[in-house]
């Protein structure tokens, strides 16, 4: 299991940003991390964020939709808490689970000292110290910082009993816990829903969220994206590799290469000091943009150097143009 908590002030003392007024204030909140978003987006987390519902973020790896939860910790200054889902995620790894090895030692400790109340020793190990909190149980506890942002990453790669528990958390920000009874969310944590669409996920689930899918970026966004992250990439490498990965995505391929993969392509060309594209070069790194050997054996060399030099003959004509 993957869980990742954490707190996304600097300053333990900061107090949480309020939560943005408009969809021009989400933009701009987003925009302030460096995270290049479109207006239909924002519109969507916007009402997520002011209607209290979960955000149900549906698209292909490697778009940006982790990175939404993210932002929003380090921008309002909450804290993240992660569950990242894989397969036979159950209760015990995703709420809670009892400290068994020290309810054992309670037990025989009680034993030695001649406790024989069953009943109260019953209590006293059924109770929160013995409790494990996993993240789910985690989001729903009152933090200083305000509501926490609960990420839930590719649910897809769980089951659909594992859907089916999430219900009473999302419907009513609560888990029951047989034992303890019914632990329910003061404030209710800022839900962010992850899936890479592998499997169809439940209507039951969906229904209780708003939805979004996140698309590949089209070639301005994806300039500002880059020109956002990676700023050190000069100006025509970085209107050479995106316009590349534009018409790589039109290519017949397995796995299409997503914005995560760019920002790769874009860190790893300065760090070899391209201030251009050739053909060359491109067939050297295609491993940073394709993951799969297959893909990578249909960008053959002859294909990388057709694409380099489609590229370039666009951006001279547009430069041509633009300078006419």
């Amino acid at each position: 299991m993957q869980t990742e908590r954490q707190s996304a002030a600097s300053d333990p003392e900061r107090k949480p940003a309020p939560i943005p007024g408009s969809i021009d204030e989400t933009l701009d909140l987003l925009a302030g991390a460096d995270y290049v978003a479109d207006r239909s987006l924002a519109t969507v987390l916007f009402l997520a964020l002011r209607l209290g519902r979960p955000l149900f973020l549906e698209g292909e790896a490697g778009v940006g939709k982790t990175e939404i939860a993210k932002v929003l910790a380090k921008s309002l200054g909450r804290q993240l808490i992660r569950l990242q889902c894989y397969e036979g995620l159950d209760v015990a790894a995703a709420v809670y689970e009892w400290n068994y090895a020290a309810q054992m030692m309670a037990i025989r400790l009680a034993e030695a000292s001649g406790e024989t109340d069953r009943e109260r020793l019953e209590h006293d190990i059924f109770s929160h110290r013995y409790l494990i909190e996993r993240p789910l149980l985690q989001a729903l506890e009152p933090s200083a910082s305000g509501a926490p942002i609960l990420l839930i990453d590719e649910l897809d790669r769980t089951d659909e009993a594992f859907e089916a528990f999430l219900l009473e958390i999302l419907s009513d920000h609560q888990v029951t816990i047989p034992e303890l009874g019914t632990i329910h969310a003061d404030t209710p944590p800022i839900v962010i829903i992850t899936s890479n669409r592998t499997r169809e996920i439940h209507d039951a689930l969906k229904r209780r969220c708003l939805y979004h899918w996140v698309g590949y970026p089209d070639l301005q966004r994806e300039l500002a994206i880059v020109a956002a992250r990676a700023p050190n990439a000069p100006k025509r490498l970085t209107q050479e590799l995106v316009a590349f990965v534009q018409k790589l995505r039109g290519q017949d391929l397995f796995k299409l290469p997503g914005v995560a993969e760019t920002l790769d392509w874009a860190s790893a060309l300065v760090e070899l000091d391209a201030v251009a594209l050739d053909p060359a070069l491109v067939s050297d790194t295609l491993g940073v943009l394709l993951k799969y050997q297959d893909d990578i054996a249909k960008i053959d060399s002859a294909k990388a150097k057709a694409l380099v030099d489609e590229v370039q003959s666009e951006l001279r004509a547009h430069a041509v143009a633009a300078g006419a």
